[in-house]
C-alpha cells in the first residue's frame, strides 16, 4: 500500500491524545511508513496461508490494527523511551510491533503460543530489520524472562485468565495497557485491584473499543 495513503488513514489516530504535550499532533516518518507498508504486504501474504487476522481488507488492517496500536503508542510514549515492553498474546504482532516502529528504543518481547504465528513474528521482525525484539513461543505461564515496565494485551481469548497473567509480567511499578471492549473495563477493574487505573480512552473511529491504562501500585 502507498505510504501516503497509509498516512492519511492513520491521521485520526495520530491526532491530539490526552498524553500528548499541549494536545499536539504527531506524524510518522517516511521510514516508519515504509516499514508499515512492508508489514502489510507480509501480513497479507501470510494471511493467505494461515489465519493471522480475520481482517482481510488492507485499509481495514491499517485502521483497525495499526491505528489502534499507534494510538496506544502515542498515549504510552509521547516522547522517546527506552524500556522493556511485553506484548502478551501477540498474534499478528499488534500492538507490539507498531509500538516498536513508533519507539525504536524499546526492548520488545512478543509472547505467542501458536507456533506458526510465532514464526510469522520472527519473519516480520527480520524483514523490517527491527532490533531488540524477542519472540517467546509458549504460554505466558511458562515465561521466565525479564519482567516488563509495560505489558500490553489486545484481543486475547479468555480475558479473565489473561489479565492476571499480564499483571504478573510487570515490574513492581509497571504499567498495563489493555485494548479491550468497553464492557471489559469493569472486569479489569474487578480482577486487578493492584492497578491504579486511568480514565478510559475511546479508540478513534470505534464505537466500543477503548484503551485502558493503569499503573501497578507498589506493595
Amino acid at each position: 500500500m502507498d505510504s501516503r495513503h497509509i498516512a492519511e488513514l492513520l491521521r485520526p489516530f495520530l491526532g491530539a491524545s490526552p498524553a500528548a504535550p499541549a494536545g499536539g499532533t504527531a506524524s510518522l516518518s517516511p521510514a516508519q511508513l515504509e516499514r508499515i507498508s512492508m508489514y502489510i504486504d507480509i501480513l497479507l501474504r501470510w494471511n493467505a496461508r494461515i489465519n493471522l487476522t480475520a481482517v482481510r481488507d488492507p485499509e481495514q488492517i491499517v485502521t483497525r490494527h495499526f491505528g489502534e496500536s499507534l494510538f496506544t503508542a502515542r498515549c504510552l510514549f509521547p516522547e522517546a523511551a527506552r524500556e522493556h515492553v511485553i506484548d502478551l498474546g501477540s498474534g499478528a504482532g499488534f500492538p507490539g510491533l507498531p509500538l516498536k516502529i513508533w519507539v525504536p528504543g524499546l526492548r520488545l518481547t512478543l509472547i505467542e503460543s501458536n507456533q506458526k504465528k510465532a514464526t510469522f513474528l520472527r519473519e516480520v521482525s527480520r524483514a523490517l530489520t527491527l532490533t531488540e525484539v524477542d519472540v517467546f513461543h509458549g504460554r505466558a505461564e511458562s515465561y521466565v524472562g525479564e519482567l516488563a515496565n509495560t505489558v500490553t494485551l489486545r484481543a486475547v481469548e479468555r480475558f479473565e485468565l489473561a489479565a492476571p497473567l499480564a499483571l504478573k509480567l510487570t515490574v513492581p511499578d509497571g504499567k498495563l495497557a489493555l485494548l479491550i471492549a468497553a464492557g471489559q473495563a469493569e472486569v479489569a477493574r474487578r480482577l486487578l485491584l493492584e492497578i491504579q487505573w486511568q480514565e478510559e480512552r475511546p479508540i478513534p473511529l470505534s464505537e466500543r473499543r477503548i484503551l485502558l491504562l493503569g499503573h501497578r501500585r507498589r506493595a
